[in-house]
Order: C-alpha cells, then sequence, then structure tokens
C-alpha cells in the first residue's frame, strides 16, 4: 500500500490544476478517496469529527450484500443445473463457477454505466464524485432476474442515475431508491424480461459450463400462488434460497448475515428493518383470517417474509438513509406501513405478485410527510406542556 500511495502522490501534480489532466482531477480525487483517507483537514468552522465518513458507510454496506450477492451466484448455478437434470453429478464449484459467470457481466455493467455518468457529471459541474452508487452499483444486479438482457440493465441503470438521481442534486439529494427505480424501470418498459416463468433460470451454457437448453420456465413460489388456487407449502428451501427468484433475494440467512452486519455497524436502523416485518406480518395475518378466497391470501405470514424480495427489501431498501424517514418515531410508521403495502399489493393485485418495489417507492413519496407530521406534533405538545407550566 505504500508503493500505491507513493505512486499516487507522484501523478498526483498531473491532475492538479495546471496539469496536463487536470480536466480529470475529480476522477483522479475519486480513485484516491477510495482507496486512502483523504489527508486535507478543515480549517475553520464547527465540524462533526466521526471515524466513519459515508465511503466508509457505503463499504461497509457492499460487505453487508456479499454474503447475499455470493449464495446468489451459487443459486443460478443450482437453478440451471436442476432445471437441465444434471444436478447429481455437478459439484459445488462447478454450480458456483456458472453461477458467477452468469451474475459478473451484470455487476460490471452496473458499476461501468452508472459510474461512468457519475464520473461524466462530476467533470461537467467540477466537483468531487460521490460514493452512493457503490451500493446502488451492486443492489440492481442482485434484484433482476438472472435472464434479464444486459442492454435492458444498462439502459434502466443510466436512466434511474440521471432521473432519478443527478437531476435531484446527486448523492444524498435523491427522493427515491436509485436502484428500485432500475428495476421498476425494467419492469414497466420491458415487462416480458422481468416476470413469467422464462425469466428466472439460465438456459444458456457459458464457457463450457451447463448446458443449453431450450424452451426452459420456472415459476418462482410467489408467481406459483398469484396463479394458482393453492400457495406452495412452505420448506426450508424458502429460508435458505435454494429457489428461482432474482439473484440476491432468495436466501433469507444470507440477507439475515449483511442485516446483522448493518445492525451492529450502526448504519441501518433497526427500528426500521423490524417495522417493515412487523407490518407485513400484520397484514399476513389479517388476510389470512378475512381476505379473499385466493392462494395468495391464505398464504402463511411468515411464507410472505420468506419469500420474493420481502427480506432484502426490508434490510437493504427500506433502510436506505437518504430516502427513508429520518425521524426516530417516523421510522416506526414508515417501516410498518411498508409490510402493509407490501403484502396488500401481492394479495389483491394478481398481476404484481412481488409487491416489495412498489411498496418502499409509494413510501419514499410520503418519507418526508410522515417527518413533518411527528415533527409537528412534537412542537405542539411541547407547546401545550410550555403553556400549562406557566399556568
Amino acid at each position: 500500500m505504500k508503493a500505491l500511495r507513493n505512486y499516487l502522490d507522484k501523478i498526483k501534480p498531473n491532475f492538479e490544476e495546471g496539469g496536463k489532466f487536470h480536466a480529470f482531477r475529480s476522477v483522479f480525487d475519486g480513485f484516491e478517496t477510495f482507496l486512502f483517507v483523504p489527508s486535507t483537514t478543515s480549517k475553520s468552522g464547527t465540524h462533526i469529527h466521526d471515524a466513519i465518513d459515508s465511503k466508509r458507510i457505503m463499504s461497509i454496506v457492499v460487505i453487508a450484500l456479499v454474503p447475499a450477492l455470493l449464495f446468489g451466484m451459487y443459486n443460478v448455478g443450482y437453478q440451471h443445473f436442476k432445471a437441465a437434470g444434471v444436478l447429481a453429478t455437478s459439484g459445488f464449484f462447478e454450480l458456483f463457477a456458472y453461477g458467477f459467470l452468469a451474475v459478473l457481466p451484470k455487476v460490471i455493467v452496473s458499476y461501468v454505466v452508472g459510474l461512468g455518468i457519475e464520473f461524466v457529471v462530476a467533470q461537467w459541474k467540477n466537483e468531487e464524485i460521490q460514493e452512493g452508487f457503490l451500493v446502488s452499483g451492486i443492489l440492481i444486479p442482485m434484484i433482476v432476474p438472472v435472464d434479464c438482457p444486459l442492454w435492458i440493465l444498462a439502459v434502466a441503470t443510466a436512466f434511474s442515475v440521471i432521473f432519478a438521481k443527478e437531476v435531484f442534486g446527486g448523492t444524498g439529494m435523491n427522493v427515491f431508491n436509485v436502484a428500485l427505480i432500475t428495476r421498476a424501470f425494467m419492469f414497466f418498459a420491458y415487462p416480458s424480461k422481468m416476470s413469467g416463468d422464462a425469466v428466472w433460470v439460465s438456459g444458456s451454457s457459458i464457457l463450457g459450463l451447463g448446458q443449453s437448453v431450450d424452451g426452459l420456465t420456472v415459476a418462482t413460489p410467489l408467481g406459483i400462488a398469484s396463479t394458482t388456487s393453492t400457495a406452495p407449502p412452505f420448506s426450508w428451501d424458502m429460508v435458505t434460497g435454494l429457489i428461482p427468484g432474482s439473484i440476491g433475494e432468495t436466501s433469507v440467512i444470507a440477507i439475515l448475515i449483511g442485516a446483522i452486519i448493518i445492525l451492529w455497524t450502526g448504519v441501518a436502523s433497526w427500528k426500521t428493518m423490524f417495522s417493515v416485518f412487523v407490518g407485513g406480518a400484520f397484514m399476513g395475518i389479517i388476510f389470512n383470517t378475512i381476505g379473499p378466497d385466493t392462494a395468495m391470501a391464505h398464504m402463511p405470514w411468515y411464507e410472505h417474509l420468506a419469500l420474493g424480495g420481502f427480506c432484502f427489501g426490508a434490510v437493504f431498501m427500506a433502510t436506505d438513509p437518504v430516502t427513508s424517514a429520518r425521524t426516530e418515531t417516523g421510522k416506526y410508521i414508515f417501516g410498518f406501513l411498508i409490510g402493509v403495502m407490501a403484502i396488500t399489493i401481492r394479495v389483491l393485485n394478481p398481476g404484481y405478485p412481488e409487491g416489495m418495489m412498489l411498496a418502499i417507492l409509494l413510501m419514499n413519496i410520503f418519507a418526508p410527510l410522515i417527518d413533518y407530521v411527528v415533527v409537528q406534533s412534537n412542537i405542539t405538545l411541547r407547546e401545550k406542556r410550555a403553556a400549562k407550566s406557566n399556568h
């Protein structure tokens, strides 16, 4: 690392004002501060000193996402070899290698497109490159089906970075979760590539691994429940994650590991996370009791929480500090309503069996209103207390 530090110090003058590469100062600064803690310090004014800055927070979230990403790679291979009928004769490393090769291009496309746009915007505005896309860049490929075409992923990523982030002012100013806007764009613009029975399992051979299977169709458990009269019975595969689904959303165990990491480090709010599950369980029980006579309504509440993107959304999406409620009481309300809305959409809209994406995006709109109501209610309460004490 010392050699790398010395090399960066040597070439740094070329990127400063007057250097031959000064036009790329923002790009150099972004790479330098990603690798090393900035050496600049504040000279005046009041500042809060903390060991963790936004870049380190983003890095912790990325680390927390790694277990779900790695398991997702394995599950991609598992589902492919299972559908091809050769699972019994295939080993762990063969399954993981296939999934790794299938998922890696999506991660690369997400980062290249998203960071590329952020680099261009930073150069154009002569500002520092923000680190917000470090998390969005890994979230985006984890919430799409494995068979989603790369060009669609690139178009959707560009759309979300430009219209859901940069037009609002960049990192920390966006109203909606960038990764979810990407998924929403793909779902409504290219629905056949984001839903149905033909997108959840890769049917192609990759660099000699796996087999090409024509016309491969596999439904997710939620897809089965939305199109049949009987919900699939609960199984531990729904917990471990060995079921068809979006790349990083299937394993409750891997997501739980990530939740522990971001809660233990204080990066995410347990109040928001816990409230999402409470709201989901509450609405699941309500529909079990008085809901319509459908398979989705009669699905046990714990099965609702384990399937689809519910756990992933509760842990990594709802807790986004930029787009969620920020008051302590507001976090309970925000999370609870997400859980309620997610199950409501699942049960009452058979054409959209997921629900979590729309629930979070809807509550992103109401997060400022929730905070406003909480703050105003506290002000009113204190005014009443002050009035009583004066009398």
